[in-house]
């Protein structure tokens, strides 16, 4: 009989054996805070007619003592569960929290670039015929360890011709809120690695609504490195349409600071939109490696979620549908049996990946969130 579970029935004829201590054979017993809270098994009284005397004088027959011992065994393991999750929000704090910099770009549904606004461009740049896809961005970012509520800035700087780190300018400033009174996001999937995943409502009309689904996906090698993927979609009703893709790719350079701290010409990191894109045929193929899940429901209370151990996932990856990225970099949306599957993923190493995906019901509703390390299959294994 499993001890924490809510739909544990103790019987009348059911008690306690093996606790620290002895059960006195005279009937008398007097419990401390301690002894309540140690190991127990259950079994059948050899003499159910026994009473017992608590500490407090109270007398209490063999059942409801055990009832007494498993309730305390239920709250202290329900303590433990919530401290568990305390500890995974704290490292999640501490390994996404402080200034990322780095460069920005959106692309298009087929995954081509997307140039930046002439006007935000250097006379220069135009003067020599330069294509600009890049934003030198920033995204200092803030989460609360003892609360689970985080805020974040996405930073454009207007591009500039050399090394004008001290001449940078803020073209735009979007700040995102997770918890707290200006909570913005509907879901939030974390795990303590640093990656996340949420659900931007961006846009709702009559006719259909404005999503952004966020990607953070933190290198398994280098916890200073992390791309984000946003994935713009229109939903109508429980049908989904991708309309652009916007890719991070950023590097850790120091606690937070609220963006007043530059990278400039000290980052670690080189425009890449207009560079080659990833195979397909580095990502197609059969995958597998440990799963973490975090699950959904209607319930507006359980919008932040911890992702969590489940075990291995093996799946086949089909190149018809991805959308391939530079950086090493894809993604996809796609329908499978009425539902929506958003997946993003990232070949940190030849033969290693890690991905997020989103999957929504026919109803258009969010049902879970994973993240895995994967590893690629050779054929015949």
């Amino acid at each position: 009989m499993a001890l924490a579970s809510a739909s544990s029935i103790i019987s009348h004829n059911r008690a306690v054996k093996n606790l620290a201590f002895p059960l006195p054979k005279n009937g008398n017993l007097a419990l401390s805070h301690h002894q309540r809270h140690s190991k127990l098994n259950l079994l059948s009284f050899s003499h159910p007619q026994y009473v017992y005397q608590c500490s407090n004088s109270r007398i209490v027959t063999p059942s409801c003592l055990a009832k007494i011992v498993v309730s305390d065994v239920q709250l202290q393991n329900s303590n433990l569960t919530t401290a568990a999750a305390d500890n995974t929000w704290s490292e999640f704090a501490r390994n996404v929290s402080g200034e990322w910099d780095g460069f920005g770009a959106d692309f298009s549904v087929e995954g081509s670039p997307i140039e930046l606004p002439e006007s935000v461009v250097p006379e220069a740049y135009r003067e020599w015929e330069v294509k600009v896809y890049d934003w030198q961005t920033q995204c200092p970012t803030l989460a609360e360890p003892g609360e689970k509520a985080m805020t974040y800035k996405n930073i454009k700087l207007l591009p500039t011709v050399g090394c004008e780190a001290d001449a940078a300018t803020r073209y735009s400033i979007d700040e995102g809120n997770i918890g707290g009174v200006d909570n913005k996001v509907s879901a939030f999937a974390y795990q303590s690695s640093g990656c996340y995943a949420a659900v931007w409502p961006v846009a709702d009309n009559d006719t259909h609504k404005l999503w952004e689904l966020e990607h953070c996906l933190i290198n398994p090698q280098d916890r200073e490195s992390r791309v984000r993927i946003i994935q713009v979609v229109r939903v109508d009703g429980s049908k989904f349409v991708l309309q652009n893709i916007r890719v991070f790719c950023e590097q850790w350079y120091g606690p937070f600071r609220n963006g007043d701290q530059l990278g400039g010409c000290a980052i670690r990191d080189s425009a890449f939109a207009s560079t080659a894109a990833t195979k397909a045929s580095d990502v197609a193929g059969v995958w597998r490696g440990p799963n973490a899940v975090a699950s959904f429901d209607s319930s507006e209370d359980n919008f932040v979620q911890e992702l969590k151990d489940n075990g291995a996932l093996k799946l086949i990856r089909d190149e018809s549908n991805l959308i391939l990225l530079p950086k090493q970099l894809w993604c996809s949306l796609n329908e499978r049996g009425g539902e929506t599957h958003s997946e993003v993923g990232w070949l940190y190493d030849k033969g290693h990946a890690i991905t997020s995906r989103c999957s929504f019901s026919s109803e258009g509703k969010l049902k879970e969130v994973s993240v895995a390390r994967e590893t690629a299959v050779l054929e015949g294994l």
